[in-house]
């Protein structure tokens, strides 16, 4: 009954040159462990979720890519979006793709790019939301205890306990400024948003008709072509005219029975470098890297480049240094925010 929908669209634009829209952070090992983004996620669902019910969502330039590093997920489980329409309607395909083959799904919705660091209280607490969306017509979302004042992540407002470590979402919040941050983490009661869902198939369908019903219409009427011979024909005029909002504005804040799990599993949505380098073991100079990489004089710089074959750093204070494919970054890491910039021209 268990399945697995992984979002694997996005582009990651603010880890140029590393990431690129020809081949985004998703699938480059980034931690570099030896396995990329997506397939991390896939491994640390091993046991819960079987082969045949993982699926995958991307952009319909990247199926080749997902095919060649999840090699053992059934081919027509990749969903190849013709183009982006926010997370609704990714969520809302796969659903329904789900739907037609398992009316009794258990489903978990996930990122590609997160990371988690201890996948063995990552399993216990997703088996807990899958055991209790198996019973109640209720959406649990994965919130993450924070251990600072956050401003990159939106955040969940948790009201009463309801069961165990299941709680009431009171409210979702954007992502605050840092006066509010502080105001949420000495409040007690705000957790970060992983944006890891789960819902059964009953409860993702009503929901996207009741709070969606422009993207459950175009799904519908998409539906009645799936296994056709005309079905990408079909995915690539309708898909295309579905709403392109986030699942968070189309159904989470408008749900009425949403609730969360305080969690710490050592997670990060691994958005920018410096959640890598929060990641990633430091030197006693607090350096970061990947790659065969010699610092001298350096010291909380981030390094990237494994690629390369040697790199030899001097003198450099609070840096980031990334090579991929012949492209090479060095800017200050309090800069960083302009990478995306710089990667567009």
């Amino acid at each position: 009954m268990n399945h697995i929908v992984i979002m694997a669209g996005g582009i990651g634009s603010r880890f140029w040159p590393l990431s690129t829209p020809e081949f985004p952070k998703q699938f480059i090992d980034i931690l570099g462990c030896g396995r990329t983004l997506i397939q991390l996620t896939y491994d640390r669902f091993e046991g819960i979720v079987p082969d045949e019910n993982v699926w995958v969502v991307t952009n319909e330039k990247y199926v080749d890519i997902v095919k060649q590093q999840l090699p053992s997920i059934p081919a027509e489980n990749i969903l190849a979006e013709p183009c982006a329409r926010n997370t609704a309607p990714c969520i809302a395909w796969a659903g329904w793709k789900i739907n037609k083959k398992d009316a009794e799904a258990n489903i978990v919705v996930t990122p590609s790019d997160a990371v988690v660091m201890n996948v063995k209280v990552f399993q216990t607490i997703i088996c807990e939301a899958l055991d209790y969306t198996a019973n109640h017509q209720t959406i649990v979302t994965l919130g993450i205890k924070p251990n600072r004042p956050e401003t990159g992540y939106g955040y969940v407002q948790m009201a009463q306990q309801e069961d165990g470590n299941i709680y009431k979402v009171e409210a979702f919040k954007e992502k605050p400024n840092l006066e509010i941050a502080k105001e949420y983490l000495a409040a007690g009661n705000y957790l970060w948003n992983a944006g890891i869902f789960v819902w059964n198939v009953k409860t993702l369908i009503e929901g996207i008709t009741a709070y969606a019903p422009q993207i459950a219409g175009k799904l519908n009427e998409l539906a009645k072509n799936f296994d056709a011979a005309d079905e990408r024909a079909k995915t690539e005029e309708i898909f295309p005219t579905c709403e392109k909002i986030s699942i968070d504005f189309a159904v989470m804040e408008k749900h009425p029975e949403v609730y969360t799990i305080p969690s710490d599993f050592g997670w990060s949505d691994l958005g920018n470098w410096a959640s890598l380098h929060d990641k990633l073991n430091k030197d006693e100079e607090n350096n970061a890297t990947v790659g065969n990489v010699d610092m001298y004089e350096c010291n909380n710089c981030v390094v990237h480049a494994e690629d390369a074959k040697k790199v030899v750093l001097q003198g450099l204070d609070g840096y980031i240094f990334s090579e991929k494919n012949g492209q090479i970054l060095v800017c200050k890491r309090s800069e960083e925010q302009r990478i995306k910039e710089w990667s567009t021209k």
